[in-house]
């Protein structure tokens, strides 16, 4: 979800899910929600929270201005099936940080303006599982989190280090993060938090640090992630910063490993995960399935490649016969998974009877080759490089290419006129193993 959509409204109802209370009560799309129990909404926080009892008192006011007033009686959380027009039924609030790793300062002229919206709120946490920084939230902020027990919260940590946090964010309150967290451990609130390492800042030392300050919270910190900073070719006027490269991403890990071994004697858990990204570019195999516990950071990235591999090889093993598919099938990603994905494919090949199936790496000209992942390749990319490319049954795409709710590539290109301009088939797909096999079998019908 694109945050900058999100505008001041009012409370208004844009859909109603069918056989819910809602409906059943005659509430429409186009109503507007004036109070619950005698309170207004300010958001959705106060919205979920007052709609928990199982007695409510709720006036809507109709089209026409005739306001209704509705008793409840309903089971305690039950929801009642009301989709507002914004879902924050507030403004969002942007980040006014100055982060030395930023990827939006990174990002080149003319994209559209939504691309360009930093967000930084914490409802957007906990209803969409956005990383906040807990940075611009006020005392009164915090202690309506508290108050609501809004759980789980996912929270961009970087260090634990007062100083060095205020240079990396660049902000004066930057250094309080982990007192906020020990209020939250207090409250017993489930956190999960995210470190972008940036090589020679806030790794090395300082990352062991970091883990171990939050290991002492790890009652109700259930995992920490390590990813990779993003850089793109639009650095102009920003702090330099050196990419991980095969050395320093193997040590990183090496580091990740010991740490893990020592939390999971001491903890029961490994608590601590590298993204995928850095075992790509380590040439480091990826950890067994169970090492991942459950996936808890997979939005992250951390697990996806491992998690896909199992999922395929579920679905092949499903298959008794092989499958007599006469067709030149591209798997289009980013430079990353390359080598990954070769590999997946020879997994495939076991099942499938003259298939032509090839994966083909998009470089990422539009940010810069630095950028390797295919959430960030653009519909302007991936068509150019597919042009050279005969007799094509289908190209399989990521699904995280396009945008969430549109089928819109980053640089506004549509998945349409990508489709049009090759003249070729393309289908996306999640990053669901399962899901992949089934496309293949019958995403060329």
């Amino acid at each position: 979800m694109e945050l900058g959509n999100i505008k001041e409204t009012r409370n208004i109802i844009e859909d109603v899910i069918n056989n819910s209370i809602a409906d059943e009560l005659g509430i429409d799309p186009g109503d507007i929600l004036l109070s619950i129990n005698g309170s207004k909404v300010q958001d959705v926080i106060d919205y979920k929270y007052l709609i928990s009892d199982d007695l409510l008192i709720m006036e809507i006011q109709k089209p026409d201005g005739e306001v209704w007033e509705f008793e409840i009686e309903k089971d305690y959380n039950e929801d009642l099936g009301i989709i507002f027009t914004n879902p924050l039924i507030d403004k969002a609030k942007s980040c006014r940080n100055k982060c030395m790793f930023c990827f939006i300062d990174q990002l080149p002229p003319n994209m559209r303006d939504t691309l360009y919206f930093k967000d930084d709120d914490s409802r957007l946490s906990f209803l969409q599982g956005n990383f906040i920084t807990l940075t611009n939230m006020s005392d009164e902020e915090i202690d309506r989190i508290i108050k609501y027990k809004l759980s789980p919260i996912n929270v961009s940590v970087h260090t634990t280090n007062p100083e060095l946090r205020v240079k990396m964010l660049n902000n004066k309150n930057a250094g309080k993060v982990y007192e906020i967290l020990k209020r939250f451990h207090k409250a017993n609130l489930e956190v999960n938090c995210q470190i972008v390492l940036v090589p020679g800042v806030n790794d090395g030392e300082e990352l062991k640090k970091t883990i171990n300050d939050l290991a002492k919270l790890s009652s109700t910190i259930e995992s920490v992630a390590v990813v990779p900073v993003g850089i793109t070719k639009y650095r102009q006027h920003l702090e330099k910063i050196t990419p991980f490269n095969k050395d320093s991403a193997r040590e990183l890990i090496n580091n990740i490993n010991s740490m893990q071994e020592k939390y999971l004697k001491e903890m029961g858990s490994r608590f601590v995960f590298a993204s995928d990204e850095f075992y790509c570019v380590s040439a480091i195999d990826l950890p067994s399935y169970d090492a991942y516990e459950g996936f808890p950071q997979y939005e992250n990235g951390v697990g996806l490649m491992k998690s896909f591999e199992y999922e395929i090889n579920e679905a092949l093993g499903n298959i008794v016969k092989p499958i007599d598919l006469r067709k030149k099938i591209i798997i289009a990603t980013g430079t990353l998974a390359n080598n990954y994905m070769r590999e997946i494919i020879s997994k495939v090949n076991t099942k499938f009877k003259n298939l032509d199936l090839s994966v083909v790496p998009i470089e990422n000209n539009y940010f810069g080759k630095t950028i390797t992942v295919a959430g960030l390749i653009t519909g302007s990319d991936l068509v150019s490089q597919l042009k050279r490319y005969r007799d094509v049954d289908l190209v399989i795409i990521p699904k995280s290419m396009l945008k969430q709710d549109k089928e819109i590539f980053l640089d506004n290109m549509t998945l349409e006129e990508a489709i049009s301009t090759l003249g070729i088939t393309i289908k996306p797909c999640e990053v669901d193993g399962n899901k992949f096999i089934e496309v293949l079998r019958l995403g060329v019908n």
